[in-house]
C-alpha cells in the first residue's frame, strides 16, 4: 500500500448545523426500535418450538443480519450527527467497508433462498419436508455467509493498492467504495469497473432467479381451487416481495452503476434508505404480521 493518508474524516451532513442534534435524537430512536424489533423476532424464534422451521429460521437470520449490519454504520452516523465528523483509521475504514458490503450481499442471498423456500412450499407442497431439511436449511444459510463474506473481497484487495496522496474528508455517512475512490491519487478506472460487474452479476442474477421462482408462485397460485388457500399463499409472498422491493431497489440505484461520477448527497440518501429504513421496515413487514409469530409473541408477553 502506497499512500500518505494514514486516517479519513468522515462528514457525513456536515452542512446540517443546529439540525443534527435534533436528528441525532431521531436516528437512535429508530435505531432503538430496530434493535428492538430484530433481536425480539430472533428471540421468539429461537425459544420457541413451534417456529423451528425453515421459513421462521430464516426470518430469523434475517434479524439477526439486519442487527449486524446496522451496527456496522448507524453508531458511527449517530456520532457524526451528534460531533459533525468522525475520525476513522485506513485499515478501519477498509473493515467497514468490508463488512458492510458482506453482510449486504449476504442478506441478498438470504432473501433469494427465502424465495425458493417459499417456492418449495407453495409449488410443491408434498415434498416440502424432504428437500427443505433442517441439514439443507443450515447448508443454504452457511452459502449466504460464505459466498457474501467472499464476494466483496476482489474489490478490498483492488482498494488497497491504490495510493490516497490527498485530501482525506469522505463527504458521506461512513467508509464506501465510491467516496474512497473519490480520493484516490490514481487512476481507478479497473475498481470502478470490476465493482460495477460484481454487483450487476449479483443483483441481477439474484433478482432474476427471485423474479423466476415468484412467477411460478402466480401461476400455482392463480391456478389452485381454494380461495382460501389463494388468499393464505398470497399473504404468505406478499410480505417478503415487499421486502425485496425495498431492499434491491435501494441496492440497485447505489451500487448498479458506473461510479465514475461521485454524487454525495445523492449516494447519502439513498444510504439512509437500505442502511436505516430497510431493517426498521423488515420486523414490521415481514415478520410482525405472521400470525404464528403474533401468537407466540403473546404467549409470552402475557406469561
Amino acid at each position: 500500500m502506497n499512500q500518505t493518508v494514514t486516517g479519513f474524516v468522515i462528514l457525513g451532513f456536515s452542512s446540517l448545523g443546529s439540525l443534527r442534534h435534533p436528528l441525532f435524537g431521531i436516528l437512535l430512536f429508530i435505531y432503538c426500535l430496530i434493535i428492538a424489533g430484530n433481536v425480539t423476532i430472533a428471540l421468539i424464534i429461537w425459544i420457541e418450538p413451534r417456529l423451528h422451521t425453515p421459513m421462521y429460521m430464516f426470518a430469523g437470520m434475517l434479524s439477526f443480519l439486519d442487527i449486524c449490519y446496522t451496527a456496522v454504520t448507524i453508531p458511527q452516523i449517530l456520532v457524526i450527527f451528534w460531533i459533525g465528523r468522525v475520525h476513522i483509521a485506513f485499515s478501519g475504514c477498509l473493515l467497514q467497508m468490508y463488512f458492510f458490503h458482506s453482510l449486504g450481499i449476504t442478506e441478498n442471498y438470504l432473501l433469494t433462498i427465502m424465495a425458493y423456500d417459499r417456492y418449495i412450499a407453495i409449488c410443491n407442497p408434498l415434498r416440502y419436508s424432504t428437500i427443505m431439511t433442517s441439514r439443507c436449511c443450515k447448508l443454504l444459510v452457511f452459502a449466504c455467509w460464505f459466498c457474501g463474506f467472499l464476494s466483496p473481497v476482489t474489490k478490498l484487495i483492488l482498494v488497497t493498492f491504490l495510493p490516497f496522496c490527498g485530501s482525506n474528508e469522505i463527504h458521506h455517512l461512513f467508509c464506501d467504495l465510491s467516496p474512497l475512490l473519490h480520493l484516490a491519487c490514481a487512476d481507478t478506472f479497473l475498481n470502478v469497473i470490476t465493482d460495477f460487474v460484481i454487483n450487476s452479476c449479483i443483483i441481477i442474477l439474484t433478482s432474476a432467479f427471485i423474479a423466476l421462482t415468484y412467477t411460478k408462485i402466480l401461476i400455482t397460485i392463480i391456478l389452485m381451487n381454494s380461495a382460501e388457500g389463494r388468499r393464505k399463499a398470497f399473504s404468505t409472498c406478499a410480505a417478503h416481495i415487499t421486502v425485496v422491493l425495498i431492499f434491491f431497489g435501494s441496492v440497485a440505484f447505489m451500487y448498479v452503476r458506473p461510479q465514475t461520477v461521485y454524487a454525495p448527497e445523492y449516494d447519502q440518501l439513498v444510504t439512509i434508505n437500505y442502511t436505516i429504513l430497510t431493517p426498521l421496515l423488515n420486523p414490521a413487514v415481514y415478520s410482525l404480521r405472521n400470525k404464528e409469530i403474533k401468537r407466540a409473541l403473546k404467549k409470552y408477553f402475557l406469561r
